[in-house]
């Protein structure tokens, strides 16, 4: 599937990478496989932003207002909840296939840095530290931040340069998503992976992930998704490229209503997501 659709694009290449023009909030989560370590803390990275924003700061007070609930597992962010044991799937096979790592041990990322941009609540993070990994969650909404460091108790040290940087139902709403893609390119280490999901830009998706999902079933808080702001996997793939980042692995997630669970899938039309290794330097 993924070779298919890059082989429909040249190879572009952009050397420029910035980080986000606010500084965050940022909590680090430990390699201890039982107690996950916190604190919430702020820095001026400005030496390392561009001067343009990605955040959209109309996306940033409506998840605000709802950062409270990250952890209710039958909230506003239950898909999510439910969604996270396939996007853990994907995360854990693309990584250990890249970095070489046992799939089937209990602790595969044991060794590397990662960071989860957008963390939320930590409910990714979390998950990805008890897999041994060292994590980093950084998101624009210091509620957000709070919340996290509620499952956590203390400070670790802090890394600048990630082996693997994850993006998940984040970019869909940024206000400049190739800024933010560089963003996250800058944050990678030279051939390391980067990992974003997010909604295709299709009128299925429109039927399904904005009607069905937040005017019907109430899945979701109404006005949580702009169809405008989603993008096709074509559009991922070429501002991926941009900030040298190659995509080289697709899939779809897709959910049955008869399970109430979601799965892998070749079905790339609603919710998608990309595994990209950065380009050597």
């Amino acid at each position: 599937m993924a070779s298919k659709l890059l082989n429909r694009f040249p190879t572009l290449t952009n050397t420029a990478h910035h980080m986000l023009t606010l500084p965050f909030l940022r909590s680090t989560l430990p390699s201890s496989p039982f107690l996950l370590q916190t604190r919430l803390f702020s820095e001026d990275v400005s030496g390392r932003l561009s001067t343009r924003s990605s955040l959209n700061q109309a996306e940033l007070a409506k998840f605000s207002s709802i950062a409270d609930t990250w952890w209710d597992a039958e909230g506003p962010f239950k898909p999510l909840h439910v969604m996270n044991p396939t996007r853990l799937a994907f995360i854990r096979s693309t990584l250990c296939r890249h970095f070489q790592k046992d799939p089937y041990c209990a602790r595969p990322f044991e060794g590397l840095k990662i960071v989860d941009v957008g963390c939320g609540g930590g409910i990714l993070s979390e998950p990805l530290a008890r897999m041994g990994a060292t994590v980093t969650g950084v998101d624009a909404v210091e509620k957000n931040i709070k919340i996290a460091r509620l499952h956590s108790e203390k400070l670790v040290e802090e890394q600048r340069d990630f082996d693997a940087v994850i993006s998940l139902e984040v970019i869909e709403h940024v206000a400049d998503p190739a800024e933010f893609c560089k963003s996250l390119a800058a944050l990678t280490v030279s051939n390391g992976a980067t990992l974003i999901s997010t909604i295709n830009r299709s009128m299925r998706s429109y039927s399904t992930a904005i009607v069905a999902a937040e005017y019907i079933l109430h899945w979701l808080p109404k006005g949580t998704h702009q169809w405008s702001s989603f993008l096709t996997p074509e559009e991922l793939v070429l501002i991926l490229q941009r900030a040298s980042i190659n995509v080289q692995e697709m899939a779809g997630f897709v959910y049955n209503p008869l399970t109430g669970q979601w799965a892998l899938s070749d079905d790339i039309s609603v919710n998608f997501i990309a595994f990209g290794t950065k380009n050597s330097l």
